[in-house]
This record gives C-alpha cells, sequence and structure tokens, in this order.
C-alpha cells in the first residue's frame, strides 16, 4: 500500500529489493498490491504483484498466519 507499490524493479547494493520479492514469490509468498495506490502512480499491475481491493486485503488478514506489510 502507498509507495510500497513502487518497490518491484528496486535493486540497491545492500537490499536487493527486487531479488527479495522474486524470492517471496517463489517459496509460495503472496503479494497484494493496492489498486487505487497502483493507479495514482499510473503503474500497471504485475503477475508478482497483481492488483487487490479492500476485499482482497480483508480475506488475506482473516486466512493468513503471518503478513508483513510496508
Amino acid at each position: 500500500m502507498g509507495e510500497a507499490v513502487e518497490c518491484e524493479g528496486l535493486t540497491h547494493a545492500k537490499y536487493n529489493i527486487d531479488e527479495q520479492l522474486k524470492k517471496l514469490v517463489e517459496i509460495g509468498g503472496e503479494i497484494l498490491a493496492c489498486g487505487t495506490c497502483l493507479k495514482s502512480r499510473q503503474l500497471a499491475d504485475s503477475t508478482s504483484c497483481p492488483i487487490s481491493t479492500m476485499v482482497d486485503c480483508v480475506e488475506l488478514v482473516v486466512w493468513t498466519d503471518k503478513m508483513i506489510t510496508f
């Protein structure tokens, strides 16, 4: 949510965000991106970070046992 939707494709010498996101998806992690946040930044969804709705976010809170937000 918010600026976090801009993280895909980011790289840094110490924290390679893009690589870490890919590893998370490879091991079965799921990433949801706020549709409103993406649209306001004129970004499109991707296979690793699909557009989600508030309903998706609520359902995620209900079924997940661990969650990271940023």
